[in-house]
């Protein structure tokens, strides 16, 4: 049984390294991914009842990188439906009980908060109102989270500005060899000017956030596993792995 096991774990490291080669694969990628945004096809799946805004690839990846950390603590900045907090509590109950998923957003509306409240799920979960980029919240987190195995997920608001602050801020309260999710860097590939009513555009994104972190912070890399395999995914370069010095 081992040897196949091996066998496979070989095939799949392989099959990785080819799809990264593909350029018609990756290129047909980041097309499908613009077009399903520009139609909102990640608005369609619900996770246990409630809506989950995100590309199904994205899910599955994230699932995967829970199971590897095996957190205590899942922290995600920004609420919208619920959906992807009841996704983490669903696996934090698994792996671990006593874990905890805390959502930070500056405007849960009260009919989202309800939906959430009601889960039978939200006995892991812990709802801040406020911005995630406040003292009188990232203060409480460093000190409380110093000593438990922490993944933070960035998915608030997609300015450069505010995303590198979160970053520089959620950087020191993500634990050694987990993982610093930034959502939604396919901004940088979309036109210019096609966010209409938005702060962030091209130039100006989750993407060029994390590019100039990374340049300032070496003790954070991207997952180029992940980047290599995925191919569809609203988060290109967006899984950050923290090292272990």
């Amino acid at each position: 049984m081992k040897k196949n096991k091996d066998n496979f774990e070989l095939f799949v490291k392989n099959n990785i390294n080819k799809i990264k080669k593909n350029k018609k694969f990756n290129n047909k990628s980041k097309e499908w991914s613009l077009l399903a945004s520009k139609i909102k096809y990640h608005y369609n799946f619900n996770w246990l009842g409630l809506p989950i805004i995100k590309f199904p690839t994205d899910i599955l990846v994230m699932q995967e990188i829970i199971w590897k950390v095996k957190p205590d603590v899942i922290i995600e900045t920004g609420v919208a439906r619920g959906g992807s907090l009841i996704f983490f509590a669903s696996l934090i109950q698994l792996i671990n009980k006593k874990g905890k998923v805390i959502g930070i957003d500056i405007d849960i509306r009260k009919k989202n908060e309800l939906a959430i409240k009601k889960h039978p799920l939200y006995k892991n979960i812990k709802l801040l109102n406020g911005s995630s980029t406040s003292k009188k919240i990232t203060n409480k987190l460093i000190k409380k989270l110093s000593n438990k195995k922490v993944i933070v997920v960035l998915d608030s608001l997609h300015t450069e500005e505010h995303v590198l602050k979160e970053l520089e801020i959620y950087s020191k309260i993500v634990s050694k060899k987990s993982y610093l999710i930034v959502q939604d860097t396919f901004v940088e590939f979309f036109p210019k000017n096609h966010f209409k009513n938005r702060p962030w555009d091209k130039g100006n994104n989750p993407l060029t956030a994390v590019k100039k972190f990374l340049k300032n912070n070496k003790n954070f890399i991207v997952d180029k596993k992940i980047s290599s395999k995925i191919g569809i995914t609203e988060n290109p370069m967006g899984y950050l792995i923290k090292k272990n010095d």
